[in-house]
């Protein structure tokens, strides 16, 4: 499996901005892509502007689909209006456990 996790800081004054685009590409993503099987949006308990994404692709393949979804360009066009207060940081990773058989 392939998963990333994406740290993002968000513009105060756009952060109702961002959860909705957020909500829209998870949810997008985890009902309309078969390929992808997790998507979680999470929000720093210590700072309310700084969120998490949390996703699991079967495979690169199902990961590249992902960004050409039409939830997902809902997403893109949040950040090209200015949501971010900076670059998303991205970390690519392999699952562990559970194991790739688990997640079938």
């Amino acid at each position: 499996m392939f998963a990333l996790i994406v740290s993002l800081q968000v513009r105060p004054e756009r952060r109702e901005d961002f959860l909705k685009a957020a909500e829209e590409d998870g949810r997008g993503s985890r009902e309309d892509e078969p390929g992808c099987l997790r998507f979680d949006v999470l929000e720093d308990e210590a700072d309310p502007n700084h969120f998490f994404y949390y996703e699991v692709y079967r495979d690169e393949a199902a990961f590249k689909a992902h960004g050409e979804a039409p939830h997902y360009q809902v997403w893109r066009a949040a950040v090209e209006s200015g949501v971010l207060a900076g670059p998303a940081h991205i970390t690519r990773c392999q699952t562990r456990f559970p194991t790739d058989l688990d997640w079938r």
